[in-house]
């Protein structure tokens, strides 16, 4: 590809908050892995200045965006809170307007995550192949479910999101998150197909019309003023960044509302029954949107010292290679990301290992590690009570 003008439109005291000190280079898994200056969060900052300045880029600067897993661990880590995530979604969105950055067949996909009818006849299409071993070894999905039984509300204090992929594959997962939320004494409303998706995906990949649209839809699928509570880490960070997404009061409001599940239960563990099982170790992984999104991954640990002895993996947050959708377009680099956070796990010496973000936990199995979301172990353990 020749090189083509394109204007980024960047923020300029965006670009210039950078000052290259080098602090987020060991918290960027693109970087660790290739050490790459280029695959670096300063080294992709100072792409986006020349990009900006000459108005011109080409496929090695496109390679170098696309290739971000955006964790946004350099978030945390920088002393001038450089928005990096912002930064990257601008340029993203940019080049998916002005260059074929984004081709046809992937634009198809993320629109599917929209339509949970073609969704789920997707996923029992993919469960067929699955059942008599036809699907590609490289695609290590979970086992997809042939029939699903519908979620059943049991009353309006809290909404439960329950989004795309995950209510289509790991709608045990929600249950069983309903399951810990009606244990405190509160009833649990799902809301209706309005909510399909969160648009976290459309909003990574560049395509922010899509993700607009698809949060108008989200906020009208919500109405009232209870919480609404997340179970999936990238879901969650993408809600409460609507009022950022599309600037309206409506956006705003409806932030505010959003709460991690965990969040939320910190708020109410004295009503959550005791489990007199023996703690298991259990090993927490804290997803990047979680923790570097959210800044909310520490209600984790406590909700599940509850009932467990929680222990912190000893690679400061570092990301698991997940990304999204990242780990199906570069398996090389996310596996790579993933073998650091397996050699972390192993240290940890623990029996099972908790991680409350669905792709996370599919990336981590499929690398053989035994991980559940943390209300699914909660949800096991206060069971055995009863």
């Amino acid at each position: 590809m020749k090189k083509v003008a394109v204007k980024l439109d960047i923020d300029a005291d965006e670009l210039a908050s950078c000052v290259s000190c080098g602090l987020c280079l060991p918290h960027c898994p693109t970087y660790r892995v290739t050490q790459e200056e280029s695959a670096s969060p300063r080294g992709r900052i100072a792409l986006m200045r020349q990009a900006e300045n000459s108005g011109m880029v080409d496929q090695t600067f496109i390679n170098f965006m696309d290739a971000c897993i955006q964790c946004r661990g350099c978030e945390t880590a920088c002393p001038a809170g450089v928005p990096f995530g912002s930064m990257m979604e601008t340029t993203r969105e940019a080049l998916a307007q002005q260059t074929p950055y984004q081709p046809w067949w992937r634009r198809v996909a993320y629109r599917v995550l929209g339509w949970p009818e073609i969704l789920a006849a997707g996923s029992k299409m993919l469960a067929i192949l699955q059942r008599f071993g036809l699907l590609p070894s490289r695609l290590t999905l979970p086992k997809i479910p042939l029939v699903q039984t519908p979620l059943v509300s049991s009353g309006d204090d809290v909404w439960l999101f329950t989004g795309c992929v995950m209510d289509a594959w790991m709608r045990e997962t929600h249950r069983a998150v309903q399951r810990v939320v009606e244990a405190v004494g509160v009833g649990v409303r799902f809301p209706n197909r309005k909510a399909a998706c969160c648009g976290a995906l459309h909003t990574h990949a560049g395509l922010g019309a899509a993700a607009r649209r698809l949060a108008e839809r989200t906020i009208a699928a919500f109405p009232g003023e209870a919480p609404i509570l997340v179970d999936s880490a990238g879901c969650g960070a993408q809600l409460k960044e609507y009022g950022r997404l599309l600037d309206t009061p409506e956006s705003h409001e409806f932030s505010k509302r959003i709460f991690d599940v965990h969040e939320w239960l910190v708020d109410h563990l004295d009503a959550l029954p005791l489990s007199r099982s023996r703690p298991p170790r259990i090993g927490i992984q804290d997803p990047c949107h979680l923790r570097h999104v959210q800044r909310s991954h520490d209600p984790v640990q406590a909700v599940l010292a509850r009932y467990v002895e929680p222990v912190i993996l000893d690679d400061d947050g570092l990301c698991c290679g997940a990304g999204g959708a990242y780990s199906m377009f570069y398996p090389d680099t996310s596996n790579a990301v993933r073998e650091r956070k397996i050699g972390s796990i192993g240290r940890a010496q623990v029996e099972e290992v908790a991680s409350a973000n669905p792709g996370c936990v599919l990336h981590l199995r499929a690398g053989g590690v035994t991980v559940r979301h943390p209300l699914e172990i909660v949800d096991d353990l206060i069971r055995d009570e009863g």
